[in-house]
């Protein structure tokens, strides 16, 4: 967990004369949290996030993002730095280089990674359980969880994040980014989920969780099986889709 006390005691200790001094909820309708410079001209710095945010993992990752913002980037943006949604959850390189580079951050102080490898296999094909017993054990998001799971599994697997029926991002495992399976969304019309996808909203209380596996011809050429959870913490829709491995496929990309 990142508490505010170890960034503001580490901050102190390597940076006594420009360190973080505050830390705390506010009212921020626009963003999920900041690092703001103190006012008046003074050496400080103040982590602020949304006090609406009801996730304690969100929470988490909020504080642990803007402190690796401190640590990288603060000496380039001397007047702060303010984070939306987006910029928590997107850990792709092309949507912005100090996101991505914060995001990286939060993600090896919360979640280490030789940790993670034991909870789950690189191996393994998941399950939602799975992931949200890791969520739990970092105290972080569930999508967070996903991402870091993403990084380092050996299957094909890609996270779809979508909203009112098109994917506003996705991220593909390394395996299935070779073999051709991947979204392209920067800079591109928005994608539709496809007909057929539990995404689209054919969601039972029975295929929720551990999913269904769906046949060739919906989101891939070749079938794949489907998890979905709806977040209300961030207001869309996670999917986890996972194939076999040691095929080459390709995607449906309109």
């Amino acid at each position: 967990m990142c508490r505010p006390s170890l960034a503001k005691d580490f901050s102190h200790h390597k940076y006594p004369d420009d360190p973080i001094t505050k830390i705390k909820g506010a009212s921020l309708p626009r963003f999920d949290g900041g690092l703001f410079k103190a006012p008046g001209g003074r050496s400080e710095w103040g982590i602020i996030y949304n006090d609406s945010m009801r996730s304690k993992g969100r929470i988490n990752y909020t504080l642990a993002h803007e402190f690796g913002h401190y640590l990288l980037h603060r000496l380039d943006y001397p007047n702060g730095i303010e984070c939306g949604e987006q910029d928590m959850v997107r850990w792709d390189s092309a949507y912005g280089r100090i996101e991505h580079e914060a995001n990286v951050f939060a993600a090896n102080l919360l979640m280490p990674l030789d940790d993670y490898r034991q909870q789950i296999d690189p191996k393994a094909i998941i399950d939602l359980d799975m992931i949200g017993h890791c969520a739990d054990r970092y105290e972080v998001s569930l999508v967070a969880a996903i991402l870091r799971w993403i990084e380092y599994t050996e299957r094909r697997a890609v996270l779809v994040v979508s909203r009112d029926g098109f994917i506003l991002w996705a991220r593909s495992s390394k395996a299935a980014f070779r073999s051709g399976i991947y979204f392209k969304t920067s800079n591109r019309p928005p994608i539709p989920i496809p007909q057929g996808a539990l995404a689209s909203g054919l969601i039972t209380p029975e295929n929720q969780r551990q999913g269904i596996k769906l046949p060739p011809n919906v989101w891939f050429e070749e079938s794949c099986d489907e998890m979905v959870v709806f977040s209300e913490f961030y207001d869309f829709t996670i999917s986890v889709l996972q194939l076999e491995n040691g095929t080459a496929a390709y995607l449906n990309r309109n």
